[in-house]
């Protein structure tokens, strides 16, 4: 079992921060910053959720940002889409953090800080999303790569708002701002930026307040469903997101 002094430091792109109460905060950043996603961070996130899972102390999960935006920067580097073992490794680290952040089997709430713009599906994982006005849905990097979404969003996002919604989501780039997501059920409540996270805590609080397993199981029992979804379909959307690579790889070597 996982004790928070051991883990606490451990992770570049993440503060944790936790509660006499048990509940943890995560804020996701490059250098105290807004984060900058990367290959590095893509594998760091994995141990990330594996330990926050493993800590039988932590009662309730608030997963944020840091500065304007949740996620909405992305830089390839540390990313090897090109060769069959730098696939691989994506392959694993992307169906390892999506099953990583379900086996974590306390109640999760993602305070949504500005943009989404990549990895919207790990807040699809959690339980309870607030966002602020200022905050945009949109898949963008994949298509912008020319590669296939199968990373997870190709399975949450018509789950969460209805299969023809999240296909002409995900085919068209739409971008949702946080009144529509709310009306698509992707967003609980709407707060001030400068609320969010006293909201976020406030709901947690209540939350860490019931018996631990009475909170535990219900996360448990709220995400089996979302478990089955994920088991079946990442394996089988990473491998297609893997040969669009290649196929992409392909024409930029014909064209240098």
């Amino acid at each position: 079992m996982a004790k928070f002094a051991t883990y606490q430091n451990a992770f570049p792109h993440a503060k944790l921060t936790r509660k006499d109460n048990g509940v943890l905060e995560i804020a996701l950043h490059t250098s105290g910053s807004k984060l900058v996603f990367n290959g590095h961070t893509h594998e760091e996130f994995v141990e990330l959720f594996h330990q926050v899972g493993e800590d039988r102390d932590n009662r309730v999960v608030i997963l944020t940002g840091t500065g304007d935006a949740f996620m909405d920067a992305i830089d390839p580097e540390g990313f090897d889409f090109f060769t069959p073992e730098g696939y691989d490794k994506i392959l694993r680290e992307g169906r390892k953090v999506l099953s990583n952040i379900l086996d974590i089997e306390v109640p999760m709430i993602t305070a949504l800080n500005g943009p989404v713009l990549l990895h919207s599906e790990y807040a699809l994982l959690t339980d309870i999303i607030l966002a602020t006005p200022e905050t945009v849905f949109q898949d963008k990097p994949h298509f912008d790569f020319g590669i296939v979404p199968g990373d997870g969003i190709h399975l949450l996002w018509p789950e969460v708002i209805g299969s023809i919604r999240g296909r002409y989501f995900v085919l068209t780039r739409q971008v949702l701002d946080a009144e529509t997501a709310k009306d698509y059920g992707v967003v609980n409540e709407i707060v001030a930026a400068d609320r969010l996270l006293a909201r976020a805590h406030e709901i947690a609080d209540g939350i860490a307040a019931l018996p631990p397993l009475t909170s535990r199981y219900t996360r448990i029992a709220l995400t089996q469903k979302l478990r089955r979804v994920i088991d079946e379909g990442t394996t089988m959307g990473l491998a297609l997101e893997g040969i669009s690579a290649a196929e992409v790889a392909r024409r930029m070597a014909a064209q240098g």
